[in-house]
């Protein structure tokens, strides 16, 4: 039952669910959500580690990089069925869209690269 209750208050965030919203797009740093969302990183952060415990992301380190991805669901049932039905809901919701847009001109800016 702990594992139900943490997924399910992990999804009753808007900015969680918006943040697996666009992690089903594509993988993403911490920056690109963070340029997307209009939120601080340390803000953007704490959210990705709520969403991980729940089992609902994961992470990889590529370099220097961490780079976020939704998890396969076989750490938890309950976090494969809310990720399953996280698919294709919300998809005609316009605010969603407009965060998917934008995420291909905030992967271009890497905004967390060092810069020259």
């Amino acid at each position: 039952m702990k594992t139900f209750i943490r997924v399910m208050k992990a999804l009753s965030d808007p900015n969680r669910v918006r943040v697996v919203k666009l992690l089903q797009a594509k993988e993403l740093c911490v920056c690109e959500i963070q340029e997307v969302l209009g939120l601080a990183q340390s803000t953007v952060s704490k959210h990705l580690k709520i969403l991980e415990d729940a089992g609902l992301v994961e992470r990889q380190r590529q370099g220097t990089w961490i780079i976020y991805s939704l998890a396969d669901g076989s750490e938890s049932i309950f976090a494969k069925t809310m990720l399953d039905a996280l698919g294709g809901w919300l998809d005609d919701d316009g605010e969603l869209a407009g965060m998917r847009k934008a995420l291909p001109v905030a992967a271009m800016k890497r905004y967390c690269a060092p810069k020259n």
